[in-house]
């Protein structure tokens, strides 16, 4: 059985892995469009920084460990057309390779917002989106060139709040420009608002409320390379002078060869699969940021992360091999550090509850990450959602330090949502405790006694609604 799967990030090995796991007589062939393949994309902030010495350590397996697990690699080959007719697949050069069964794990490209001048310019001029491998390399040069001070991030989510840290880290001067009127939009205004104060303490100049207009040549009179234009939230005009520019605004599925060959899309243009990760031809699967996934509260969405491809890919490789298995859907758990603070969130916040028909009710809480009287206790900063209707856990936002293991204390909950646990509940959980790493009452679980209080007052003070 010939099993093919494009693109070698996430989804694309997971799916080889496990159909070979399952059936080593598969002959399982990964098409990469470089030659870079099951690399930590993720990782990409921390080989900017220095703190990831050699890019090859990104890499979560070698070449010789993948053709060790029986993968054929084929390297640097761009697909240009799929035949799911004849079953097979065409590579820019007129190479074709013939499959039983397909899995497309082609990724996402960077969004490119409308900025006039973002289209005449590039690496050579100091303008970069980083996405890939070669991407990096590209920003490497630059930053290894002359007289790069300056920086200016366009985009405060993930990526481009681990990218200022790394390059304040490098010794540049750092701006970073947000449209939207907090940093972090993912989590609620006034958690966003303690990572943006962490990033004014290590010297990050944060202009949020902003829109960049364009990119350019600086003038000759402009100590730097680049000038950045942008209108501030009265509608005011700044000018940046820089001499390197990242764009970090978000991705989109890569789904045009899919859709060539009749791939049906769906959320947001992403390839339409069901919970098999089957697509609407027979034989051909889809997995990873270029497909919709399952959420366990919204239903069908499209929501990448590395994690979800490698699971999403995991269960394509199986069902392609004959197996049977369900895509067990997804929270949206995710977590970033910010110089020294950490903040992560699972589930939905409250407005994200009410959009999808719940009837949501929402505390904030402030909990020490361990018992007051040992030393170093730091205070974690939540927001717990719960229905009101039956008392189940929606969604849980943390904000705290570096050494408050939020990224740890948000599995607990996203663990609880996942298994539909109320708020209540979590509070009976066995949890370890010890003074120096925590409370008798994790802060988690106080969180949602707290929210579990609310609740009951809220029935009590509305009991017909309820």
């Amino acid at each position: 059985m010939r099993l093919v799967a494009l693109g070698g990030s996430d989804a694309g090995i997971s799916a080889a892995l496990r159909a070979r796991e399952l059936d080593p007589a598969v002959e399982a062939t990964v098409v990469v469009a470089d030659a870079f393949p099951n690399f930590s994309i993720c990782g990409i902030p921390y080989y900017v920084s220095g703190d990831v010495g050699d890019w090859r350590e990104l890499a979560h397996r070698t070449v010789d460990d993948l053709e060790a697990a029986g993968i054929e690699l084929r390297l640097g080959t761009t697909v240009a057309e799929i035949d799911p007719r004849g079953h097979r697949i065409m590579a820019e050069g007129g190479e074709t390779i013939d499959y039983d069964a397909l899995v497309i794990g082609t990724g996402s490209v960077p969004m490119s917002p409308p900025i006039d001048g973002l289209d005449r310019l590039g690496p050579a001029e100091g303008v970069h989106l980083l996405h890939s491998i070669g991407d990096t390399f590209e920003l490497m040069r630059t930053l290894d060139g002359p007289l790069v001070r300056r920086a200016v991030i366009v985009g405060a989510g993930y990526i481009g709040l681990e990218l200022a840290e790394a390059l304040v880290t490098r010794g540049l001067e750092v701006t970073q420009i947000e449209q939207l009127p907090e940093v972090l939009p993912t989590v609620d205004p006034d958690l966003g608002a303690l990572i943006r104060e962490e990033l004014a303490r290590n010297g990050v100049d944060v202009r949020c409320g902003t829109r960049v207009e364009s990119v350019a040549a600086a003038p000759e009179e402009v100590d730097g390379r680049l000038m950045v234009r942008a209108s501030g939230p009265a509608g005011d005009s700044s000018s940046f002078p820089a001499d390197l520019v990242l764009v970090a605004v978000g991705v989109r599925p890569e789904v045009e060869v899919a859709a060539s060959a009749g791939v049906e899309l769906g959320v947001k243009g992403a390839i339409a699969v069901d919970r098999r990760m089957r697509t609407n031809i027979p034989g051909v699967f889809a997995a990873g940021d270029c497909a919709v996934t399952h959420h366990r509260l919204l239903g069908t969405t499209y929501l990448p992360l590395g994690t979800t491809a490698h699971k999403q890919g995991r269960v394509a490789g199986e069902n392609a091999v004959g197996g049977t298995r369900d895509f067990a859907g997804i929270l949206g758990t995710q977590v970033v550090k910010v110089f020294d603070l950490v903040a992560a969130r699972t589930g939905l916040r409250d407005h994200e509850a009410t959009a999808a028909g719940l009837e949501p009710e929402t505390v904030s809480v402030s909990a020490d990450d361990h018992k007051a009287y040992y030393p170093g206790a730091r205070t974690v900063e939540m927001r717990l959602t719960g229905d009101l209707r039956d008392g189940r856990l929606l969604g849980v936002q943390m904000v705290g330090g570096r050494t408050s293991e939020i990224a740890m204390r948000i599995d607990i909950p996203a663990t609880a949502i996942f298994n539909e646990m109320n708020a209540d509940q979590l509070s009976d959980l066995d949890l370890s405790y010890t003074p120096p790493f925590g409370s008798p009452w994790d802060p988690v679980q106080a969180g949602t006694q707290e929210l579990t209080r609310q609740i009951e007052g809220s029935r009590r003070s509305h009991p017909m609604a309820h």
